[in-house]
């Protein structure tokens, strides 16, 4: 099965890991610092169950309304509302039919919509590094399945390592150096601007 094809169920496993990750979470982890600069874990997670409402909304046609990318007070409900939003997020991309959809991601581009598999890609990349984030920050390990890995590695080897890296806000800083023969994810994390000895 080519990956267009699969990164539906790809995607299912990565957020399935970071659910087990951030049910970890306990009041006194909330203010530990993140991979995420600036981000403390609350911070992080918030940011995470937002960005699973909005793309699971994009996936129903509504991403453009800058409304559904919003956090909705999940702060004092951080761990239940995460798991709601994954499942949310989960549900929306194994419709019928999702992969052929266009999805309005305006947190990346306001011009353009982009092909479901492409978004759920976006999608899928994202989670992978979040859940390596939410796991340094515990100090936890992190085993996500060598096909997600190997599907993430072929993505972020993809995401352009251009000066946009380099504005306020940007979704990943510039990449890293990494040697060929590093574990996977710390090839992907290394490509998308994140040390794999975080916080060393």
């Amino acid at each position: 099965m080519s990956l267009r094809e699969s990164v539906g169920d790809l995607d299912r496993r990565a957020v399935a890991v970071s659910v087990e990750l951030v049910a970890a979470i306990g009041t006194m982890d909330r203010a530990r610092p993140t991979p995420c600069a600036d981000w403390n874990v609350e911070r992080l997670v918030v940011h995470m169950t937002a960005q699973h409402r909005g793309f699971a909304a994009a996936a129903a046609g509504q991403g453009a309304d800058p409304a559904v990318w919003e956090a909705r007070g999940d702060v004092d409900d951080l761990v239940p509302a995460y798991r709601r939003a994954a499942a949310e997020v989960s549900r929306a991309f194994g419709e019928p039919g999702v992969l052929q959809r266009s999805f309005a991601l305006p947190e990346i581009a306001t011009t353009v919509e982009f092909p479901g598999h492409i978004a759920i890609g976006f999608h899928l990349i994202d989670y992978v590094v979040h859940g390596w984030d939410v796991a340094r920050s515990l100090g936890l390990p992190v085993r996500f399945d060598a096909d997600v890995l190997d599907a993430a590695l072929f993505i972020a080897e993809r995401v352009p390592d251009d000066a946009a890296r380099r504005l306020p806000g940007a979704a990943f800083a510039p990449a890293l150096p990494a040697p060929a023969s590093a574990a996977v994810i710390d090839r992907i994390v290394s490509l998308l601007g994140r040390s794999p000895s975080w916080p060393g």
